[in-house]
């Protein structure tokens, strides 16, 4: 049976957790014109077209104005796709150059190894966040909290979530390309679907049923909630199913890595 390092942090492993982050901080800011721009570019472009040119023509949705309606949901699509993409191309890279191995043979934990990854991928999606809720005061004249623990919470354990995915989806990578696929494929797709531009209540029944198949409608649109105090889904059912699929991912990664998926030849 294998067993579980329940040691905390400290000592020589909380060395190697901060330098594993730090790593990870190093990374994608020394490249910040391709990590970090591009995001604010691609969710100003978000903003002009669907906020202001489509925006006015929709007028409101969900009693909202339609600008104040989409920013929560492209704040959310930035921290999933950036959390997602820095630690998939973070932990590829080190496969791709074997220094993943010299962690693995180091006598640093494998819980220790995922956590550092994952806090990367984590802050960066943070940052972008950020960034983007910056970028959306020149699109609306001020942002409303409704509830800010949700706020928090919810983009903090979606950002793990993600970030966690990612390292899942590196661990299976056997060339660059393969690290495209799922964020092409899939990842893309159910955010588009995910509620960030729509309310589900004005889909058909059956649709409004299909949509809630999406994960990524809950995290939408329980963010959704912490800042404008409106959601299609349960709140509760949202915080629910995030903290399982973070236990589920986080279970199977620590797995892969005791096993080596991926990692050995």
């Amino acid at each position: 049976m294998q067993r579980i390092d329940t040691t905390p942090i400290q000592g020589s492993n909380w060395v190697a957790f901060k330098t594993i982050i730090y790593k990870e901080i190093t990374r994608f800011m020394r490249i910040w014109v391709q990590t970090i721009l591009p995001p604010a570019i691609t969710m100003s472009l978000y903003f002009v077209i669907f906020g202001n040119l489509i925006g006015s023509r929709v007028g409101t949705m969900d009693g909202l104005p339609y600008m104040e309606f989409i920013v929560p949901g492209l704040i959310m699509m930035s921290v999933i796709t950036n959390s997602y993409s820095n630690v998939v191309s973070s932990f590829f890279s080190a496969k791709y150059q074997r220094s993943i191995e010299e962690m693995m043979i180091s006598p640093v934990p494998n819980w220790i190894i995922l956590a550092g990854f994952i806090g990367g991928g984590v802050l960066r999606g943070l940052l972008t966040g950020v960034i983007v809720t910056a970028v959306s005061l020149f699109f609306i004249d001020k942002i409303v909290i409704h509830n800010i623990f949700v706020v928090f919470s919810v983009v903090i354990l979606t950002s793990i979530l993600f970030a966690l995915a990612g390292f899942l989806n590196a661990l299976f990578a056997k060339s660059f390309d393969d690290i495209s696929i799922i964020p092409t494929f899939v990842l893309t797709p159910l955010t588009y679907l995910g509620g960030v531009f729509y309310s589900i209540q004005l889909l058909p029944e059956f649709w409004q049923g299909v949509s809630k198949v999406n994960p990524i409608i809950y995290m939408v649109n329980a963010f959704r909630y912490g800042f404008l105090g409106k959601s299609d889904i349960s709140i509760e059912m949202a915080f629910g199913l995030i903290l399982v699929f973070i236990t589920i991912l986080t279970s199977i990664c620590l797995y892969l890595l005791h096993k080596g998926k991926g990692l050995r030849s």
